[in-house]
């Protein structure tokens, strides 16, 4: 009965920030319309929605301004309809959250370079692609077609060339290398600021090792948040280098996995076996 109220406690929140979040509204009157107090609505809100209400509203208010630029708005009239009080403040979320200014949306990536090739690695065929600050996408594959699709979503305006460089060769030792002699990868990644926490997370479990999602959602400091952890895991753009697959069911039980429950299990077993090499 307890959890139903809480429940719907965040339930009403979170519908009166998306009513409301042109005008932009503070913790102390969010909690008061939910009756609580700022400090036991701020921690039941992240318990229950895994990620605190200031950021739950920065990403509708983003979601918003995605929408108005999509569809031709200028900056000025995304900053304002949204309910931030200067561009500069619109600048600072998109950086935060996309990886990128208000404008390299606007127009689709239009001046990023992106590197990509085709690999065969131990675990099948790969794309890896990379822009000057790291590798910002990497996936098995079966279609080719279908995987250069999946990556020009990402940045439907950005330069793309078919074409090695050494941040992926640097990146693509880690099929060969010994957990001691990994090499130090680059990434160039933009995510919700839960999502790069996961990521994170599951950079720092190491090879052999595994984890499950209830342990992540601990780690972050969102013990109920285990759904939407699965949900941040399964959005990994980056195949292997961020091991996803080192993520299994509290049970034992493997779990899905983006490309493949066989691949996931023959990367698992092969892990093992270099670390008692």
């Amino acid at each position: 009965m307890q959890q139903h109220k809480q429940f719907e406690r965040i339930a009403q929140a979170i519908e009166y920030i998306q009513q409301n979040f042109k005008d932009q509204p503070h913790l102390d009157e969010v909690a008061a319309h939910v009756h609580l107090s700022s400090a036991h609505f701020q921690r039941l809100f992240t318990e229950w929605a895994g990620t605190s209400p200031k950021k739950f509203l920065q990403y509708i208010s983003l979601e918003h301004a995605k929408s108005m630029l999509k569809h031709d708005q200028s900056i000025l009239d995304a900053t304002f309809e949204t309910g931030l009080s200067s561009t500069s403040r619109l600048h600072d979320l998109f950086i935060q959250i996309e990886g990128m200014t208000p404008a390299e949306y606007k127009h689709g990536g239009e001046n990023l370079t992106i590197n990509y090739q085709y690999v065969e690695t131990i675990f099948g065929e790969a794309v890896i692609a990379s822009t000057t600050k790291g590798i910002c996408f990497m996936a098995f594959i079966e279609n080719r077609m279908e995987a250069y699709k999946t990556l020009i979503e990402q940045f439907p305006n950005a330069k793309f060339i078919e074409q090695s460089d050494d941040l992926q060769q640097n990146a693509l030792n880690i099929f060969s290398a010994k957990p001691l002699d990994l090499p130090q990868i680059k990434l160039h990644l933009k995510g919700t600021d839960f999502q790069l926490k996961v990521w994170e997370c599951l950079l720092k479990i190491p090879m052999g090792k595994l984890s499950n999602y209830g342990e992540i959602a601990k780690y972050i400091e969102t013990p109920k948040a285990s759904r939407a952890v699965g949900t941040a895991i399964g959005n990994n753009p980056v195949a292997f280098l961020i091991p996803c697959h080192r993520v299994i069911q509290s049970t034992g039980v493997l779990g899905e996995y983006h490309w493949g429950k066989t691949r996931k299990m023959a990367m698992i077993g092969w892990e093992a076996g270099h670390c008692y090499e």
